[in-house]
């Protein structure tokens, strides 16, 4: 049985995924503006659907989270991304914020991964 402290990690980093996918969707152009030229110059499609596309995944991410089927996955996934994001946003104010949820995404996933991968 996992202790208690996962399951506060777990159900706080989900909302904190489902939050912000919601925010996106309410308005993408702006959250659109977190990336920097460059990147959003490498993008194949416009910056606000991309950042549907972001929406999606992080609600996806966060309801995974939320009711703890393949956390690790999740997990993974969300330090995946996060680590985009860190690239893509370039360094402000926010990014420690950042850094402590791309860290409490990998301390999700490694303490959730399946007995046969943990081994």
């Amino acid at each position: 049985m996992k202790k208690t402290s996962f399951h506060i990690l777990r159900v706080g980093l989900a909302i904190t995924f489902l939050w912000i996918g919601v925010l996106i969707f309410k308005n993408p152009e702006a959250w659109g503006g977190y990336i920097q030229t460059w990147a959003a110059s490498l993008l194949p499609i416009p910056v606000s659907q991309t950042m549907i596309g972001v929406a999606i995944l992080d609600i996806t991410v966060g309801f995974f989270l939320l009711i703890d089927v393949l956390t690790w996955l999740a997990a993974l996934v969300g330090a995946s991304h996060l680590i985009i994001v860190l690239m893509v946003a370039g360094i402000t104010d926010i990014t420690v914020r950042d850094i402590g949820l791309l860290v409490a995404a990998l301390a999700l996933m490694i303490d959730s991964l399946p007995q046969k991968i943990n081994q």
